[in-house]
């Protein structure tokens, strides 16, 4: 079958498509012909080595999916034909692929290949941020940083969907858009033109009190003014650093305004806990049906062209879901 291959740790352009054997479904694994496949910033980090897991090379690269079942092992609720989103982790950009079961997750009839491909890692993340660290509640309001981006907009429909207020952080008015699209009750820039930044924008739009919840991707330099976003006893949100730099805390900030730092490492969660995943699916399933949880599809590749989709991250373009299409 044809794959796409990681043979060199030197980021997308070194992306190769190669034929390879299909995978061998094993006791507690799911085989899946591959009808879409989600690119995720994991993939990016693993094409250049940079990621926490480091498989040996030569490896197939790909961590989300969508297709239908060819072989489950019996009692896993999985027949052949079944409609299924899968997060893999590896070996996604194929034609076929293996998963465990508990990774593996009924797709509802009303939702496409491509949305159900864009589901696994972004929203079960927004499940854990949100629902479970940030013990979100109806009527809270809630900042999330990097709107435009796939985390960002899986939290922000995520929210919505559990009945809170939504403040996008964007760096652009073209991001606000997106933000917007997504369901974001307003749209803030990180500093606008004024000179104005996202702190005093979310202090103005809460009548000066803050926000209950803040969503952090992003870190850098913009950590403090979150805090300062802040209502008393308000929780922050450490999901990543895609600016790259690990911010600090003055913990007398913290003590002042009896707010929180939670950390919210969903995969270091979801794989030290069998069975995880699944439940998470099963709380979202019915938004997923409904299409109240469902990332906007910003553009699509055929296998040949991956290099060019994973690049789209590279490059800081994307405003939506990208989506690999292994069989054509």
């Amino acid at each position: 079958m044809r794959a796409v291959q990681v043979s060199r740790l030197e980021g997308p352009g070194a992306l190769e498509v190669v034929d390879v054997d299909e995978p061998v479904a094993g006791p507690e694994q799911v085989l899946i012909d591959v009808e879409s496949a989600g690119v995720v910033f994991p993939d990016l980090l693993l094409s250049r080595g940079e990621y926490q897991m480091r498989p040996e090379t030569p490896f197939v690269l790909g961590s989300e999916v969508a297709g239908t079942v060819r072989t489950a092992p019996q009692g896993s609720g999985f027949s052949p034909g079944d409609r299924v989103a899968a997060m893999c982790v590896l070996g996604g950009f194929a034609e076929a692929v293996v998963a465990p079961v508990d990774q593996t997750f009924p797709l509802p009839g009303s939702v496409s290949a491509d949305v159900g491909a864009g589901l696994p890692m972004n929203y079960l993340t927004a499940h854990f941020v949100l629902g479970q660290r940030g013990r979100l509640v109806a009527g809270e309001t809630v900042l999330v940083h990097g709107a435009a981006g796939g985390v960002g907009v899986a939290c922000i429909q995520f929210a919505k969907a559990r009945g809170a207020t939504v403040v996008a952080v964007v760096s652009t008015e073209g991001k606000a858009e997106v933000a917007r699209a997504a369901g974001a009750d307003h749209a803030v820039l990180v500093t606008d033109a004024e000179g104005t930044g996202f702190k005093d924008a979310t202090l103005a739009l809460t009548d000066g009190a803050g926000v209950d919840i803040v969503v952090d991707p992003v870190g850098g330099d913009r950590f403090t003014d979150s805090l300062r976003s802040l209502r008393r006893g308000g929780r922050l949100l450490v999901v990543g650093f895609t600016a790259g730099e690990i911010p600090t805390v003055k913990v007398n900030r913290l003590l002042l305004r009896n707010t929180e730092v939670i950390g919210a490492a969903w995969g270091e969660w979801a794989w030290g806990n069998p069975g995880f995943m699944r439940g998470q699916w099963d709380e979202i399933v019915d938004d997923v049906a409904a299409g109240r949880l469902a990332p906007p599809i910003s553009a699509t590749y055929p296998l040949a062209q991956t290099a060019a989709a994973v690049g789209e991250l590279a490059e800081r373009r994307v405003t939506g879901k990208v989506v690999v299409h292994p069989q054509e």
